[in-house]
């Protein structure tokens, strides 16, 4: 295993930047395409649980910058940057994306913030997922009128949303992190 100083870990490297690029280029496009699944879903009965179905994936850059980079404030970075790619392919969301970007990436990064940056693997993982479904849904309460639903439908809401983000956000990037790994293209 390699070891890195406390200042390496800090700074920021060209390799770094050029990672960051590459995941937020990525998972823009993911995030744009994704738009049709979402759609999709709002299109039948399930309209109201769309949003937190899909939610998940839209999660993903951040996480996966900050697994691949291990640096405070590389979740967000990458997050906002993906919901930039996605804006500027003509998301149907349009500017929006990047106010999202970086709420998603802040709710996000607190998780690896609460293991004082130390965890970027399941732990770090979890917790990013807890953090998120929690501080993106108390942003839904106010901005999407979650404040409006039922008890009951904002328990099953949140039941959903957890394990949209914790499988995609959560279980798929520690597997997308575990592949970087393997084939070296990290080191």
């Amino acid at each position: 295993m390699q070891t890195v100083s406390s200042k390496d870990k800090r700074s920021w490297s060209l390799n770094d930047v050029i990672t960051l690029a590459i995941i937020a280029i990525f998972f823009g496009v993911i995030y744009e395409v994704w738009g049709f699944a979402y759609n999709a879903i709002a299109a039948t009965p399930l309209k109201i649980y769309a949003n937190d179905m899909t939610l998940g994936v839209w999660i993903m850059a951040g996480p996966m910058a900050g697994v691949l980079l291990k640096k405070a404030g590389a979740t967000t970075i990458g997050e906002i940057l993906a919901a930039v790619v996605e804006m500027l392919l003509f998301s149907q969301w349009g500017f929006s994306n990047v106010i999202y970007g970086l709420v998603q990436g802040v709710s996000s990064e607190a998780g690896f913030a609460l293991t004082g940056y130390k965890n970027w693997d399941k732990f770090g993982l979890f917790m990013s997922t807890v953090s998120t479904t929690v501080l993106m849904f108390i942003w839904d309460w106010f901005q999407s009128g979650y404040n409006t639903f039922s008890f009951g439908l904002l328990i099953t809401l949140f039941i959903i949303r957890f394990i949209s983000i914790g499988f995609f956000a959560g279980v798929l990037v520690y597997w997308i992190q575990k592949l970087v790994d393997q084939s070296g293209i990290r080191h």
